[in-house]
């Protein structure tokens, strides 16, 4: 049996960072011009921008921007579904995990992911976040390298030694 290498925190922040980049920005982009400007107050993100440059933090957190509930829920469907259309495509990558040769796959079988545990994996990214990002630092405190989401989806991610040949 070939030794697996599991992908530690910073690879995989690093996809997430080129996915976010590559994925979910143009993602927000879309839905922003879909929604003719009505996902969110671009204004008052300006505004609070400028307060917290000028070192008025306290201004700009005061009053937040108002955001459409129906466009952001529209948006993280989006990401998701997209998210899952790759790992399809690509047995398991992302585009900024298939770029730096990394992909998720079943922790038991080492094979590829169903359905079920991309979708559970993907709201685990909700759960991971919660308390303080405290699922997503697991990464680096495990041996094998796996997040809460990993855990609750039954995933690991881990080089694609395919891919680096």
């Amino acid at each position: 049996m070939k030794e697996v290498k599991y992908a530690g925190f910073w690879i995989r922040f690093f996809a997430s960072f080129f996915d976010t980049l590559f994925l979910a920005l143009p993602v927000a982009v879309v839905i922003y011009f879909l929604s003719d400007g009505n996902w969110f107050d671009f204004s008052q993100y300006q505004q609070n921008m400028q307060y917290a440059m000028s070192g008025n933090a306290e201004k700009a957190l005061a009053s937040q921007p108002k955001t459409s509930l129906k466009w952001e829920l529209l948006f993280e469907l989006s990401v998701i579904i997209i998210t899952i259309l790759f790992w399809r495509r690509w047995k398991g990558a992302t585009p900024g995990k298939r770029f730096l040769h990394v992909k998720i796959v079943d922790a038991k079988t080492l094979g590829e992911i169903d359905n079920k545990q991309a979708i559970t994996r993907s709201l685990g990214y909700i759960v991971s976040m919660i308390p303080l990002f405290i699922g997503f630092i697991m990464v680096g405190l495990r041996a094998d390298k796996r997040g809460l989401h990993d855990l609750l989806a039954g995933t690991v991610v881990i080089y694609d030694e395919e891919e680096t040949i």
